[in-house]
């Protein structure tokens, strides 16, 4: 299967930089099963769920994982920036770093102190063929978490950071309202169009609000270089759907009512966390689950998520929901009217196609 065929063209204009205000008044494309599509407003949601529907939730948080050092060599001084994805282990994180030409294995990367804690520096262990950096802090893993929270920024998306600086703004808004689990290197986007008032609604009109924790890792979001989309290696994230929202989960199955994960890493901790009959057990672990056209789904009845990058696995994962050609047409509308992409953009509601 090529990466051609999940390939369009995006004018850049339409590439949101900045989230809609209030958050609830983005766009909504809701994307039918008998493939015919209708515009809303993501407020209207609750209009589109029925009493006893369970919405899944992802409650990771994002920390700030932006940071910025300086790496020396005698006198000569490189400025170097540097974006956390992956903790590995009590001392160490693969990162992005830029520019990466200005460093090797074995340099050091200096920052600047901060107030309650000691001078912090990070070696670079190796650099893979990806072009992660794995770099080891000289702090442990208690004083590094507290440290990444004062001295980190906010990680928003490099097509953001290179048009605009970040903003205070950005910290509220690039978090979803019920943001809880520290762990995601970026946001669950679909979450960031919640507010208190659409929440309220969904619970009046009786509608199950189920949670899940999957830590987001860069890696979801990145193109598929390879020319087949089955030889892409998916990266693995962190994810624990508990035994409480598990019931929650098989009650709404055996009630023949439906399943709306909110985000497609709510979707692939579910698809990960079901059985083939459809019915779910306790998960805790990774998951690098990569979902292609033919993936028979077994978990959700529809999926709500951000319009995704061309030659993403994200794009690919909603052609596998909805059709290739039928998603297609989809995203032609959404260009054709005005409709904002990427991480700070407007919403699908998205109809599992059979």
């Amino acid at each position: 299967m090529n990466i051609e065929d999940f390939n369009f063209y995006l004018d850049e204009s339409l590439i949101a930089l900045y989230p809609a205000e209030p958050r609830d008044n983005s766009k909504l494309l809701h994307l039918k099963k008998n493939n015919t599509i209708t515009d809303s407003y993501f407020y209207n949601l609750p209009d589109l769920l029925n009493k006893g529907d369970t919405l899944v939730i992802n409650e990771t948080k994002v920390i700030p994982t932006f940071l910025k050092g300086h790496r020396y060599r005698g006198v000569n001084k490189a400025n170097i920036s540097i974006n956390l994805i992956k903790k590995i282990n009590q001392h160490s994180w693969d990162v992005l770093l830029k520019p990466l030409r200005k460093i090797k294995v074995g340099d050091n990367i200096e920052f600047e102190e901060v107030i309650g804690f000691p001078s912090v520096c990070a070696k670079i262990i190796s650099i893979n063929d990806e072009n992660i950096v794995r770099i080891q802090f000289t702090i442990n893993s208690l004083s590094l978490d507290d440290w990444i929270q004062k001295i980190g920024n906010v990680p928003l998306p490099p097509y953001i950071k290179s048009k605009r600086p970040i903003g205070e703004n950005d910290v509220a808004s690039y978090q979803t309202i019920y943001a809880k689990e520290n762990g995601s290197v970026a946001a669950p986007t679909a979450g960031l169009h919640f507010t208190d008032s659409v929440m309220n609604r969904l619970e009046e009109k009786g509608i199950n609000i189920c949670k899940l924790t999957l830590h987001v890792g860069t890696g979801t979001f990145l193109p598929i270089k390879t020319d087949n989309i089955l030889n892409h290696k998916m990266h693995s994230e962190w994810g624990q759907l508990d035994s409480n929202s598990v019931d929650i989960l098989n009650k709404t199955k055996k009630n023949g009512k439906k399943i709306i994960a909110v985000g497609t890493t709510s979707l692939r901790l579910l698809e990960t966390a079901c059985n083939d009959n459809g019915f779910f057990s306790s998960y805790e672990g990774e998951t690098d689950i990569y979902i292609t056209p033919g993936y028979q789904f077994k978990a959700i009845d529809s999926l709500i998520t951000n319009f995704h990058l061309p030659k993403s696995s994200l794009f690919v994962l909603v052609a596998s929901l909805y059709g290739i050609e039928n998603i297609k047409n989809a995203y032609k509308h959404a260009i054709d009217n005005m409709y904002r992409f990427y991480s700070y953009g407007d919403v699908c509601f998205i109809e599992k196609n059979d």
